[in-house]
């Protein structure tokens, strides 16, 4: 037999309606109502209905993520933290792929407006224009983005490329090649600008090699390239990179760290599964999503308004596959 509001209204002495701010919106009753409400919700296993709750209440309990590539290993320990924080808040999660393509991202954003309360953009390709006016519409909370005024949680970039060079420099090298990411990345441009500032304070020559798609395939073609310019390190946009990278230094026989010390940017799993280890810029991406939740559910509930930036601290896993630079 279906258990009702009516069913827990009845058992906890309240009117439904009571019920139904209480479980919905617990700040308009009082806090010993609420607990009697709570209380007959679990002796019932009482489960509210989402569309019912909906129409009263004007909320979907559905939150919207749209992510630019699942296979990317960064994104799903950010959609796994994403959904626990969400249904600890009695939310559930809609997830979309767009595949890197902007207009499909906007096309998504469009389309699910209607069946969510608000979204998460990780990394979103969308221009500034469109984030800025979807913000205008729903609540947003932007993750590994800034756009203006819109809500934001953020890596810190540049303490993160300070502390490679830092470490790099330590090591007794001068010359380092940096291979960014995408054109259109808002981190890829924040890492390019954190690193030359970097190797400007320490006078460490730069050489910029250019821009690969941020995966395997990216390192493996710009891995000649990065030897060809005479530096005796790497630092790329992200681990995949790094990790093509090195499978190309292998192939030709190029020792690391003997002969070339690569570091890379995220610390997602593989980068220390390999041989040799790659030395990374760790990213907190649980805490990412964790954190973008939170934020966005105090948007939901009226309590945050105006510009939000959060930037997260990263931090330098030292392994393999950096060392002291080669004599030449």
């Amino acid at each position: 037999m279906t258990v009702t509001i009516k069913d827990v209204a009845r058992l906890a002495g309240v009117s439904p309606s009571s019920v139904c701010r209480a479980l919905a919106d617990p700040g308009q009753v009082r806090p010993g109502t609420r607990e009697r409400v709570l209380a007959a919700a679990r002796e019932l296993a009482y489960s509210p209905n989402r569309a019912a709750r909906s129409l009263s209440t004007g909320r979907t309990g559905n939150i919207g993520v749209v992510l630019p590539d699942m296979a990317n290993p960064v994104f799903p320990g950010i959609v796994k933290a994403v959904q626990t924080q969400a249904r600890k808040a009695d939310h559930a999660v809609f997830l979309s792929d767009v595949e890197e393509d902007p207009a499909l991202e906007v096309h998504m954003i469009r389309t699910l407006a209607k069946q969510v309360d608000g979204f998460l953009l990780c990394s979103p390709r969308s221009s500034d224009g469109h984030l800025r006016s979807f913000a205008d519409q729903t609540p947003i909370v932007v993750l590994n983005r800034r756009v203006g005024r819109v809500p934001s949680v953020t890596a810190d970039n540049a303490d993160g490329m300070l502390q490679a060079v830092t470490h790099l420099h330590a090591l007794g090298h001068r010359r380092l090649a940096y291979v960014a990411g995408p054109r259109t990345s808002w981190s890829n441009r924040e890492r390019t600008r954190s690193l030359r500032q970097a190797a400007a304070s320490f006078g460490i020559e730069l050489v910029e090699t250019g821009h690969v798609p941020p995966e395997l395939e990216g390192g493996v073609a710009i891995a000649d390239v990065v030897v060809a310019s005479g530096a005796t390190a790497a630092v790329t946009y992200n681990d995949l990179i790094a990790l093509g990278m090195l499978n190309r230094l292998h192939a030709r026989g190029i020792g690391v760290p003997g002969e070339m010390s690569v570091v890379g940017f995220d610390g997602i799993l593989m980068s220390g599964l390999v041989s040799p280890a790659l030395t990374t810029v760790a990213v907190p991406m649980e805490q990412l999503g964790r954190v973008g939740v939170d934020l966005l559910l105090e948007l939901l509930a009226g309590r945050r308004t105006g510009s939000i930036r959060r930037v997260l601290p990263t931090r330098l896993l030292v392994r393999a596959s950096t060392g002291p630079a080669p004599h030449r």
